[in-house]
């Protein structure tokens, strides 16, 4: 079984005349967003390729960050937790999501999904398994910079 490691990127983006911060995680050292667009464009999946952008906290309120991606923030579309959004920083437009599994040792990102496009199929994307002192320690850092960011 593979493990993977998980880190969250946290960048300022402009958006009209202020900055938004957008997070977007990140598997093995790759954006989530590359992933799913290199997933997407093999599968031969239409639209594909640069359709998703990194979540906006601000735009939408997901809890906080820590339950939000241990799958407890949102039941908003249904079973699943958006991992993603769409590149044009509304997370309800072009969704990434995907069941957060919790254990006492691992998370689990699996089962992942696009809801506006029900017939895709990505059966072979994932699952990515988390160790669990990893996860906590990538959320530390992520709650951290969303914290000196709204100080």
């Amino acid at each position: 079984m593979t493990i993977n490691e998980l880190r969250f990127d946290c960048r300022q983006k402009q958006r009209g005349d202020g900055s938004v911060l957008v997070i977007v995680p990140r598997i093995d050292g790759a954006p989530l967003t590359e992933l799913i667009d290199s997933f997407e464009i093999d599968a031969g999946m239409t639209p594909a390729g640069d359709a998703y952008g990194g979540l906006i906290p601000q735009f939408y309120r997901f809890g906080p960050m820590e339950d939000h991606f241990r799958g407890l923030s949102t039941d908003a579309m249904g079973p699943g937790t958006p991992l993603l959004g769409c590149e044009c920083g509304e997370w309800g437009c072009w969704p990434l999501m995907a069941r957060i599994t919790v254990t006492s040792d691992l998370v689990i990102w699996d089962s992942f999904k696009q809801p506006h496009r029900k017939t895709r199929d990505y059966t072979t994307f994932g699952p990515f398994r988390f160790e669990l002192r990893q996860y906590g320690a990538a959320l530390d850092a992520l709650i951290s910079a969303i914290s000196s960011d709204t100080t």
